[in-house]
């Protein structure tokens, strides 16, 4: 029988932040850091481009293994061993740097910390769920977000930042090995920390031969698919991030190209500057703010709003193509909008999918399920957009990326809701409250 293990009645504030930080690092790391790493080490963008998007294919399999993770354990023990594999394998990238065939070394490895942090985001997703009820659900989104993507800072801001310092005084490789080293002490670090304070959520009924695990995953599969909205829901999560998958991988490579290719010209350390200074508070500020406004006015009247948020600041980008200004703060301007905007939006689509596709028997599945086409969504158009970068220039690209937002939009306006959500809930409560 299921039931609720020793530290289920943790604060949240004790494990909410440090978990979900340990969920952003490393696909940001893959996502973002990496990608300046590697044309520092002299890469070209599309290669860049294809092979770390390519290596984040777990994010979007990992409903192929989710169901087993319902069947074994706890949902504690996934999250603290995956943290500490994640930690030591960012050691080993740390020293393949200092190898001839370092690309090839490097992005095998990477994947493997792909596999990992996939991995923990399914039971890190699992255990959110099954320790808050839907209205702290609700309450606490804005702190998952800003945890989860508080990685993004770092990792894509303050840490970009001390490579460019470190590139000036040891060189790039030596710059990249302790930062890498770096991603790995704080995984450790984590990990360790999760094993005394992470809450455990719901003990795993044992599978006892293999064609009952078959026999499960065959019904979580039918499960998912039989849901209401099952197939309107796949192209909304598919179509929430697109244009942003196109942005990612390009935004800090056109940030760093030379005014004559097309770029900004900014330094590595200029890069981090603009993430991590301007970039943090305003981002902060949009996931706490994003929790709130859903708390008290409900996903269903908050989630176009939250789209265009996710999507507008794009804008952003597509000026600076166009006019290359030189002034740090006006690009800064541009990235606290996307910041502020990615943080206020990004909540929306994580809340939608734990709200209306992951509830049922096996949530934390389904809740994988839906994130893994969520990140389909991110990676299809951030395997080619270094090829389309190339073609079309950065000007004309970000113009792309523009006419790329208005499927999303479409999307969240005409996306039906099969469930109440956490204000209809609430509402709901009151009125029984009332009636007794």
């Amino acid at each position: 029988m299921n039931t609720k293990t020793r530290n289920s009645s943790l604060h949240p504030g004790f494990w909410i932040p440090t978990v979900y930080f340990a969920m952003g690092l490393p696909f940001i790391a893959i996502a973002q850091a990496s990608t300046l790493m590697f044309k520092n080490m002299g890469i070209t963008d599309t290669k860049i481009a294809f092979w770390t998007s390519v290596i984040m294919m777990p994010w979007t399999l990992k409903p192929l293994w989710s169901p087993i993770l319902e069947m074994f354990r706890t949902k504690k023990y996934f999250v603290v061993i995956t943290q500490v594999i994640t930690g030591v394998v960012f050691a080993l990238i740390a020293f393949s740097l200092q190898l001839p065939d370092f690309f090839a070394y490097a992005i095998g490895l990477l994947a493997v910390v792909a596999l990992s942090g996939s991995t923990h985001d399914i039971a890190t997703d699992g255990l959110y769920m099954d320790v808050l009820n839907a209205q702290d659900q609700a309450k606490y989104i804005g702190w998952q977000g800003a945890a989860y993507n508080l990685a993004k800072i770092l990792v894509g801001g303050a840490f970009i930042y001390i490579a460019g310092q470190l590139e000036d005084a040891l060189g790039v490789t030596q710059a990249w090995t302790i930062v890498i080293g770096a991603f790995g002490v704080l995984m450790l670090s984590i990990g360790f920390y999760h094993g005394r304070m992470l809450p455990s959520g719901k003990t795993a009924e044992g599978v006892q031969t293999f064609r009952e695990g078959v026999n499960t995953l065959l019904e979580v599969l039918k499960g998912f698919f039989n849901k209401k909205y099952a197939w309107v829901y796949i192209g909304f999560i598919l179509l929430y991030r697109f244009a942003e998958g196109f942005a990612i991988k390009i935004v800090q490579l056109f940030f760093k190209a030379p005014l004559s290719e097309g770029g900004l010209g900014l330094t590595t350390s200029d890069i981090g500057l603009v993430y991590g200074v301007f970039g943090a508070a305003a981002f902060v500020i949009g996931s706490l703010l994003a929790g709130y406004v859903i708390a008290a006015r409900g996903l269903k009247k908050t989630l176009f709003i939250m789209c265009c948020c996710l999507n507008l600041p794009f804008l952003g980008y597509a000026a600076l193509a166009i006019f290359q200004p030189e002034n740090i703060y006006l690009i800064g301007l541009a990235a606290v909008t996307d910041y502020f905007g990615y943080g206020f939006g990004f909540v929306g689509l994580i809340l939608f999918m734990m709200q209306q596709v992951a509830p049922g028997k096996y949530k934390m599945a389904h809740y994988a399920f839906a994130s893994g086409i969520m990140n389909l969504g991110f990676m299809l158009p951030a395997m080619i957009s270094g090829y389309l970068s190339d073609w079309l220039g950065y000007k004309n690209f970000f113009i792309w990326v523009l006419i790329a937002t208005l499927p999303s939009l479409l999307a969240a306006w005409f996306v039906p809701f099969a469930h109440p959500d956490n204000r209809e809930i609430q509402k709901m409560k009151q009125l029984e409250t009332k009636e007794i």
